[in-house]
């Protein structure tokens, strides 16, 4: 069974190597970094369209979280820096009691968690969602922070890598609240919950668009 040991000097050496490769292979930018707060429980919640999003937002933060990690990837060549970062590992396709339970640990410690609600890569406009982090928000309190990442696939080419030197944006949006809903029975509250958190989510993305021009690889102009 795949475990985490958080270990904050590690994971502060992580960010510092990551930036610096990033910085060498792509042309990295952080818009609107103060809009996360610093202190307190947060659930950062990323659209997801290439493979280097969840490296990306991990190092590029503006302050360390510990992500939902697919279960498998720490049996990979990764899962020793997954484990040692405290990433936390999760089966995608069942309700992972164990992996939420962590992370609500984190959060009410006053931690950060990262979530991409889509649950995989895709198109990137978060049509779906799923209903992890609207939970993680409901049962500990924490602020919602939407985050679009943008460039991190060619152009018209979904699930592959950006190409070198090219423009890759994340865009920190506003932190919000989850609405409240008394009076509503708890998994109709959950899904107007995951409903509210996907709507914020998609309109930050498209916001972001048109902020940096980036589009989405499905969205990509046709010649």
């Amino acid at each position: 069974m795949a475990t985490s040991t958080y270990r904050p000097r590690l994971v502060d050496a992580a960010r510092r190597f990551g930036w610096l490769l990033a910085h060498g292979l792509y042309r990295v930018r952080v818009l609107h970094a103060d809009r996360m707060p610093r202190s307190g429980a947060v659930v950062a919640v990323s659209n997801h369209v290439g493979f280097v999003d969840g490296p990306l937002v991990f190092i590029f933060a503006p302050r360390p979280l510990r992500f939902l990690v697919k279960r498998s990837y720490f049996s990979s060549a990764w899962g020793l820096l997954l484990r040692a970062t405290g990433q936390i590992p999760i089966h995608q396709n069942s309700a992972d009691r164990a992996a939420l339970a962590t992370a609500r640990e984190v959060l009410a410690g006053g931690g950060g968690v990262g979530i991409f609600p889509e649950g995989t890569r895709g198109a990137g406009a978060v049509e779906t969602a799923q209903q992890g982090a609207a939970w993680l928000a409901q049962q500990t309190g924490a602020l919602l922070v939407p985050v679009a990442v943008l460039g991190t696939a060619g152009t018209g080419e979904k699930d592959s890598w950006p190409k070198l030197r090219s423009q890759v944006r994340l865009v920190i949006g506003e932190a919000f609240a989850l609405s409240e809903s008394p009076g509503i029975p708890g998994r109709e509250r959950l899904r107007l919950a995951t409903e509210e958190l996907r709507k914020r989510l998609a309109a930050h993305v498209a916001a972001a668009q048109e902020e940096t021009g980036l589009l989405l690889p499905d969205q990509s102009p046709r010649s």
